[in-house]
C-alpha cells in the first residue's frame, strides 16, 4: 500500500467515523424529544431537547454563565497544571532516588484510594467556599493519575540503555533528561489526559456540593428554583466542556509524541 492510498484510505475512514457520529447524536437528540413528548417521561422531570436547547441558548445570553464557566476553567486549569507538576516531580524523584520508591510504596497505596469527595469537609473547614477548596479537591484527585503513570513510565526504561548512559559517564539527570524521559514520556501523557478528565469532575463537583463560585453552584441554583430545563442545559455544557478537554489532551499528546511511533503509525511499504 503507498502512502497516498494510506492517507486516502485514513481520510475516508475519519469521514465514516464522522458520518456515524453524527447519525448516533442525531437518533439520540431525537430520541430526548420523543419520550417526553410521548408521555414515557414526565416533562417537569425531563424536558424535550427543544426546550433544554432553549434554556442553553438563554444561558449564552446572560453575562453571569460566562462568570460561571470562567470560573470553572479557572479551577480546572490551576488545579491540573499543579498536579501535573507535582506528579511528574515526585513521580520522577521517588523512582530514581535509590530506596525512596520502597519507603514511600506502602504511603502511596494508603492515600491513592482515598475518594476526594471525602475530603470535602476537610475543604470546607480550610477554606470555606473559595477557590483553595476547589483546588484541593482538584489536585488530590488528579495528582494520583499523574504520579502513577510517570512511576509505570520510569519502570519501563531498558536497562540497556540505562547501563550505557552510565558506561558514558551522564550523571543522574542526564540520565534523567536522555534515557528516563523519552520512555516514560507516552505514560506521562496518559497520565495528563487522564487528570485533565478528573480535574473537571472534581471541580464541578466541589462547586456542585460546596458552593463555590462556577458552573456546578448554577446546576445547583437551577434544581433547588426548579428551573428544570436551564439545569439540564447546563450539564449539556459541562459534557460539552468534557469533550472539548478529551479532544484537545489527544490532540496535545499527539504533539508531544509525534516522534513516537504509537502516533507515527507507520505504514509497511
Amino acid at each position: 500500500m503507498t502512502g497516498t492510498q494510506a492517507r486516502g484510505g485514513g481520510s475516508t475512514g475519519w469521514a465514516v467515523n464522522a458520518a456515524l457520529g453524527a447519525a448516533g447524536l442525531a437518533a439520540f437528540l431525537a430520541l430526548g424529544e420523543a419520550v417526553p413528548r410521548l408521555g414515557i417521561v414526565k416533562e417537569r422531570f425531563f424536558p424535550p431537547t427543544s426546550r433544554i436547547a432553549g434554556a442553553l441558548r438563554d444561558e449564552l445570553d446572560d453575562a453571569t454563565f460566562w462568570t460561571d464557566l470562567g470560573d470553572t476553567l479557572t479551577g480546572w486549569a490551576l488545579g491540573l497544571a499543579i498536579a501535573v507538576a507535582a506528579g511528574v516531580v515526585v513521580g520522577v524523584v521517588v523512582s530514581v532516588v535509590p530506596y525512596l520508591r520502597e519507603a514511600t510504596a506502602s504511603t502511596i497505596e494508603f492515600l491513592r484510594p482515598i475518594p476526594s469527595v471525602a475530603l470535602i469537609p476537610l475543604a470546607v473547614l480550610l477554606y470555606g467556599t473559595e477557590l483553595r477548596s476547589v483546588l484541593l479537591l482538584v489536585v488530590y484527585a488528579s495528582f494520583w493519575q499523574v504520579l502513577v503513570q510517570v512511576m509505570y513510565g520510569v519502570r519501563d526504561v531498558d536497562p540497556v540503555a540505562e547501563e550505557t548512559a552510565r558506561s558514558y559517564g551522564l550523571g543522574t539527570w542526564a540520565r534523567v533528561r536522555h534515557v528516563l524521559w523519552p520512555t516514560a514520556l507516552p505514560y506521562v501523557m496518559t497520565g495528563v489526559r487522564l487528570a485533565a478528565a478528573v480535574a473537571l469532575i472534581l471541580t464541578v463537583t466541589a462547586e456542585l456540593v460546596i458552593g463555590a463560585p462556577g458552573l456546578g453552584a448554577r446546576i445547583a441554583v437551577a434544581q433547588t428554583s426548579q428551573a428544570v430545563p436551564e439545569m439540564y442545559a447546563l450539564i449539556v455544557v459541562t459534557g460539552l466542556l468534557g469533550l472539548l478537554i478529551n479532544v484537545g489532551a489527544r490532540s496535545v499528546e499527539r504533539y508531544a509524541l509525534a516522534w513516537h511511533q504509537s502516533v507515527r503509525g507507520e505504514v509497511a511499504v
